[in-house]
């Protein structure tokens, strides 16, 4: 019998977030290029999401990247499942979030989208459940507020968080509300990555390589600064029970934890304030990893650095669609990059790669399946599920 598959770092723009991008002029936003010629069709609308993406140089119609149903469909969503026999998606806003909203109209936009994708999952019991979004410009008590409603919501199973925080990244004091609110009602907080590396890091070269250099470079990267700033901030002391989930298997926090915990240990500045807690112990009772890392090599450093319970997979669909001729409707190779990664790190241990590709996140997020789809199986400690009718893509 195929494993139990929980993807639970996959991504979905609900009708509401297609809207406000939509309706923008400046990153992030959606634009509709013009057709080449006056009786040529309208190109796809193009997803402007990162400032490198916005380059005056490119014709509009090579800004970006194209998005197309995948992006917002749950229709779609839950073909690309059943296609790649997924039994649960915990499904979540993709990156740049709500980080760009003004302060007035943060709260009720966060409202609003985290109620479009819990009747989304509601209308799917089993299927999914998603990570909440937070609406991090608003006053602070408008924050933790959101964070204690979305913990009475039955489908949401934790909340996603990119790495500025309010604006001065993760471990800035301002936070400890929010990390008291998240500790508080035990909530997961998905940390991912958006914003990256400066542009110069990359060099005047890196448009002749695409996304390759932000996407494989940038974003782990900033994960694992952001991580590491939290840790030497003493976030994880004021806070132990906090419980992080961290994208792309922690970036290089994995092979560089050796070499925080050595500078930590060698560092005479601020060694009299500093915590008991080494970031070993932060990283095996605080930290969850996804499996997105598509290689065994990688994902073996995420288990040596958690322990094989605590690492999760996930396909980061829409983002890595297949290339080339003839890819468009067969099996996404980055899902089958990250399923061989387990299957390679967990040779002649069937258990462990078991828990990786289902069982630890029905486990960790108390999930309860089974709603008739695709490889579906039982399983306790979720909660209830309701009756009602299934919809496709209307919330």
């Amino acid at each position: 019998m195929a494993p139990l598959l929980v993807d639970i770092h996959t991504h979905i723009y609900p009708p509401s977030y297609i809207a406000l991008l939509s309706a923008r002029t400046t990153t992030p936003y959606i634009a509709q290029p013009p057709p080449p010629t006056p009786t040529s069709p309208l190109p796809a609308p193009r997803l402007i999401i990162l400032p490198s993406d916005d380059d005056p140089s490119l014709p509009p119609s090579a800004r970006g990247r194209p998005i197309d149903a995948s992006y917002s469909s749950i229709t779609t969503k839950l073909a690309f499942m059943a296609q790649h026999s997924i039994a649960t998606s915990i499904i979540s806003l993709a990156n740049p979030w709500l980080d760009f909203l003004p302060p007035a109209t943060a709260a009720a936009t966060a409202r609003a989208i985290n109620d479009d994708l819990h009747a989304l999952c509601a209308a799917h019991p089993g299927r999914l459940f998603a990570f909440g979004t937070l609406p991090v410009s608003a006053p602070p008590p408008a924050l933790v507020a959101e964070v204690h409603r979305l913990a009475t919501l039955p489908r949401i199973k934790g909340l996603i968080l990119g790495t500025t925080g309010l604006g001065a990244g993760l471990d800035d004091p301002a936070l400890d509300p929010l990390w008291a609110a998240l500790q508080a009602t035990q909530q997961l907080a998905f940390i991912h990555p958006h914003y990256g590396l400066p542009a110069e890091v990359f060099g005047p070269r890196a448009h002749a390589s695409g996304h390759v250099l932000p996407l494989a470079l940038g974003f782990p990267l900033e994960t694992t600064v952001a991580f590491v700033r939290m840790f030497v901030a003493g976030v994880f002391e004021r806070f132990p029970r906090l419980r992080v989930l961290l994208a792309h298997a922690g970036g290089a926090v994995p092979f560089l934890a050796g070499r925080v915990d050595s500078c930590v240990r060698h560092e005479r500045v601020g060694a009299q304030g500093r915590g008991k807690r080494d970031v070993w112990d932060v990283l095996r009772s605080n930290v969850w990893l996804d499996g997105v890392v598509y290689s065994a090599v990688g994902l073996r450093a995420a288990v040596e650095a958690v322990g094989r319970e605590r690492v999760l997979w996930g396909t980061d669909h829409p983002f890595f669609p297949p290339v080339g001729e003839g890819d468009g409707g067969g099996e996404w190779l980055s899902v089958r990059m990250n399923v061989e990664a387990v299957e390679g790190a967990f040779v002649g241990d069937k258990d462990g790669a078991e828990g990786v590709l289902g069982g630890n996140a029905v486990r960790l997020l108390g999930l309860e399946l089974g709603g008739g789809g695709v490889g579906e199986r039982s399983a306790g400690g979720g909660e209830r599920e309701e009756d009602g009718e299934k919809s496709e893509d209307a919330v």
